[in-house]
């Protein structure tokens, strides 16, 4: 063999433990790397997992809203129901009233049975949360009255409510109506 090639095949001092350096650091970054790939895997899987959930969870808030809008049309469709029911029996009170009218010259009997109607109404009225507006007598007010004219009176104070022309109505505490009223004012001396 030529001294050259002996020399060749001969390793430094630090030659061998260099090489198994890199080897081991080969090593490290290919199980690094693999563990990288895993790891990255992993986060795949979860993310994928989590984009099933937000679609299902799309799918149920849409479903729900459908829900609650169908709902929210049944309530304002049906929603005076209740009342509908309580009236019609004062509708037929009402019938019947208009069928004796037509037979009988009887007008107290007439008047007396409407008005017995027109009480069984405003029940069901105030069942629904329905109250009137006391006008007649008072004070004027403007948030519940709404002066149609003015009347001269000597003998009540300005701004009282004289004559009602028509009724107003608060449901639930909150004005529906205001009452259409004449007000008292003090004559204007000539």
């Amino acid at each position: 063999m030529d001294p050259k090639e002996e020399n060749d095949k001969e390793q430094k001092p630090g030659e061998e433990d260099s090489s198994h350096e890199e080897h081991k650091k080969k090593k490290k970054k290919d199980e690094l790397i693999e563990e990288l790939k895993k790891s990255l895997d992993e986060k795949g899987e979860a993310n994928k997992t989590l984009q099933e959930k937000i679609l299902y969870l799309q799918a149920e808030f849409e479903n729900f809203k459908r829900l609650k809008n169908k709902e929210k049309q049944d309530v304002l469709k049906f929603g005076n129901e209740t009342l509908v029911k309580e009236l019609l029996p004062v509708m037929d009170n009402l019938e019947r009233a208009l069928d004796h009218a037509s037979n009988t010259e009887d007008f107290k009997s007439i008047h007396d049975g409407v008005k017995i109607i027109a009480n069984e109404f405003l029940k069901v009225l105030e069942r629904a949360g329905i109250e009137r507006v006391e006008a007649l007598g008072k004070k004027f007010d403007p948030n519940f009255h709404e002066a149609f004219l003015q009347e001269e009176k000597d003998d009540m104070e300005p701004d009282t409510v004289v004559k009602e022309m028509q009724k107003g109505y608060i449901l639930n505490g909150r004005l529906i109506r205001p009452s259409m009223v004449a007000i008292s004012k003090k004559p204007e001396i000539q």
